[in-house]
């Protein structure tokens, strides 16, 4: 995926995932009802501090704190800038 948002230092570009449709029991769960996704799949990088480089690149997916980020829409996609170290795990 080519993304024309280049982050700064040690920020990344995370496309959240859908949030859940329907619980695993096959309820469907309204809008207003949804949780916000955790987690996402990293879409750019930063270059990173200059003695840290970033452990995360393009495609991982990953898990971030429930209110981690900034959300900002791009080409008709919403899209978080966070910091690496708001990233929790890499999946």
């Amino acid at each position: 995926m080519s993304l024309n948002i280049k982050p700064i230092g040690d920020r990344v570009v995370v496309e959240a995932a859908q949030a859940e449709e329907k619980t695993a029991s096959g309820i469907i769960i309204p809008d207003t009802a949804k949780e916000k996704p955790q987690r996402g799949t990293v879409v750019a990088v930063g270059e990173g501090k200059k003695d840290e480089p970033l452990t995360v690149k393009v495609g991982d997916q990953v898990l971030y704190g429930k209110y981690a980020g900034t959300e900002i829409p791009y080409e008709g996609k919403e899209y978080l800038i966070m910091r690496e170290s708001d990233i929790y795990a890499v999946l």
